[in-house]
């Protein structure tokens, strides 16, 4: 194992263990390249990964601290983490004791076959069960068109790898985008290609239209619904021109609908409804259940499925069946819909108490996003010439912690001035004060700024 990451083990033991309170310093990055008989880049290597994963946090010039040890109450103390820069869910809203359920009786009904490999696409109750689920969210499949993944990160790394029937090898994508997604393709060196989402939402269909016909795009990698970070949707005329584009210059689109759980208009459809042919579609369970779970859905073209099917086999063989088997039970059961509601709810408070907020505190510092009825995050843009890695480092020392924003783009494309900022891990009745705190230090620098 490499050093960084037995670091990064030992540290993520002692957060789950609780040795780490939340906001407790970590040791320093010299007492732990001696501790390891490392040199201190490795340990900034583990420092960076575990802030990646929201473990952690730094205050420059200060250190490492924890942000959260595992089971702890996210009512905390009015002086500790404000935390605006994670999308991981809220533990308090989930459902351990259903899902413990759900566990202990997926033992009981499929104790054969969860101790023998299963089949790469998935386990075939849980495809048939799929079929009916998705069509809630008016995607209309058959099981051998459904498959299973590793949560919806193996999927896109599977699509970015694999050859596609168009024998096209670029990737186009909206900019900002998926970060991870963005490090996939930068790791493995891939053509890639970028357009721009504008603060609003919109994409420039034309310059879409152009990529398509004059760039070797194999796939265009979209999140049409609740985009993060920007927060916003695409309009339903959009999302058709899209597919229609797509269908036209033979781009398949990858629709990445990870919030889709948390639609509120009923007469939302994603692109996937407009053209089976050309899109496929990716859901994640991670919003409504668990991250640690890993269970993604791909619902691909009859033209990509056996492609998919091998390189998948060839990745894992196949996806946790203990996984599968529960998530099936927490859907056939109801408590799946029941809990989704509950959490839809909570998160659509909390964003509207953000916007109120948001508008409570501006004084012309910075533009709203237009509101969203649901969703976990939002985002307002700052003035053009405010110092924004200043002002993250700022808020870190108040303990308000904030996405920053450059990972979400391509090097070639220069980033908005945007803060993005998620609802999921500050309860409703704690935004207010953390937004009060980010407004004051925007008016600062930008007060600093004029006597300059």
């Amino acid at each position: 194992m490499y050093k960084y990451l037995l670091i990064v083990n030992d540290i993520e033991q002692q957060l789950e263990q609780g040795q780490f309170k939340a906001g407790q310093k970590l040791p320093s990055i010299r007492d732990l390249s001696l501790q390891y008989a490392c040199n201190k880049s490795t340990v900034i290597r583990a420092f960076t990964l575990l802030e990646s994963r929201h473990l952690i946090y730094s205050i420059p010039q200060s250190g490492y601290y924890a942000v959260q040890q595992r089971g702890a109450s996210l009512q905390l103390p009015e002086n500790r983490v404000l935390d605006f820069s994670s999308a991981a869910p809220d533990p308090e809203l989930f459902p351990y004791l259903d899902f413990k359920h759900c566990v202990d009786k997926a033992f009981d009904m499929y104790k054969n076959e969860l101790f023998i490999y299963g089949t790469p696409q998935g386990l075939p109750s849980l495809l048939r069960l799929l079929c009916k689920h998705l069509a809630n969210y008016q995607v209309f499949t058959k099981p051998e068109h459904i498959h299973i993944t590793s949560g919806v990160q193996q999927a896109l790394a599977i699509l970015a790898l694999m050859p596609f029937p168009n024998k096209k090898r670029g990737i186009l994508m909206e900019q900002p985008s998926y970060h991870l997604f963005i490090q996939l393709v930068e790791s493995y060196q891939l053509p890639v290609h970028g357009i721009h989402r504008s603060p609003q939402g919109d994409i420039d269909l034309n310059h879409l239209e152009h990529l398509f016909r004059t760039e070797d795009i194999k796939l265009f990698y979209t999140m049409p619904r609740f985009h993060n970070p920007l927060g916003c949707s695409y309009s339903e005329p959009t999302k058709k021109a899209i597919a229609k584009l797509a269908k036209r210059y033979d781009v398949y689109i990858v629709e990445d609908d990870y919030l889709a759980d948390l639609e509120l208009d009923s007469k939302s459809d994603p692109i996937y409804t407009y053209d089976s042919s050309h899109v496929i579609y990716l859901k994640s369970y991670a919003k409504i259940l668990f991250p640690g779970l890993r269970v993604g859905v791909a619902v691909l073209p009859q033209a990509l499925s056996d492609v998919f099917r091998t390189y998948k086999k060839v990745a894992d063989i196949d996806s946790p069946m203990l996984s599968q088997a529960a998530l099936e039970i927490y859907i056939q059961s109801g408590m799946f819909e029941r809990r989704k509601h509950a959490i839809r709810d909570a998160y659509s408070k909390r964003l509207e108490q953000l916007h109120r907020s948001l508008h409570s505190y501006n004084e012309d510092s910075y533009i709203v996003a237009s509101p969203s009825q649901s969703g976990v995050h939002t985002h307002i843009v700052l003035p053009p010439h405010l110092p924004i890695k200043v002002l993250l480092e700022r808020l870190h020392k108040k303990q308000v912690l904030i996405q920053n924003l450059t990972p979400n783009y391509l090097p070639s494309f220069e980033p908005l001035p945007l803060m993005n900022l998620s609802i999921t891990r500050v309860s409703e009745d704690r935004i207010d004060r953390g937004v009060s705190l980010i407004a004051n230090e925007i008016k600062h620098l930008l007060k600093q700024g004029r006597r300059v």
